[in-house]
């Protein structure tokens, strides 16, 4: 039997006082779009420089946004990770596809430990029945990776649904 955890995690940045003032102003203010090209270009460089995600990205890959919850979509009006997935589908021309739900609505992960993000994320995401993932190699892409704990649980859906390998990039990444 396979295993269902991540293959590998890349991120762009150190998630630092700088990167977060970054993040917030990508996810809550209007100037969002001023800033999801100069982001995509710091993840760019990033990567293009990572030995490890050249390797990866000469597979034949499919970018998946971590979704957000219909109430957040419609309050915030945009899903900030879809932004970041089209930036990097830019500039490697891989394609962008929704193949997940966001079906629980969660609270912020932010300040909760280890097990808490794991337990406040469980069950929180279901695959649309209507693609098929059947060996696919796949790249979750959000805007922050702290424990993991939103990557994996997306990850288990995709495998239990039949994907191949799924790896994780992320803008920013703590400590």
């Amino acid at each position: 039997m396979k295993s269902n955890s991540i293959e590998g995690a890349f991120a762009g940045v150190k998630f630092n006082k700088i990167s977060k003032k970054l993040v917030y102003q990508f996810k809550y203010k209007p100037n969002l779009f001023s800033l999801s090209n100069f982001i995509g270009d710091l993840l760019y460089e990033s990567l293009i420089q990572n030995e490890e995600f050249t390797m990866v990205s000469q597979n034949k890959l499919i970018l998946v946004p971590i979704p957000l919850h219909k109430n957040k979509f419609r309050k915030r009006g945009y899903n900030q990770a879809e932004i970041l997935a089209r930036e990097v589908s830019k500039r490697f021309g891989f394609p962008v596809v929704d193949y997940l739900l966001r079906t629980k609505e969660t609270g912020s992960q932010v300040g909760l430990t280890k097990d808490e993000r794991q337990e406040n994320i469980k069950g929180a995401f279901e695959f649309k029945e209507k693609f098929d993932v059947k060996n696919k190699k796949i790249i979750l892409i959000d805007d922050v990776l702290t424990s993991g704990a939103t990557f994996s649980e997306c990850c288990k859906v995709l495998k239990k649904s039949g994907a191949g390998r799924v790896w994780a990039i992320a803008f920013a990444k703590e400590d």
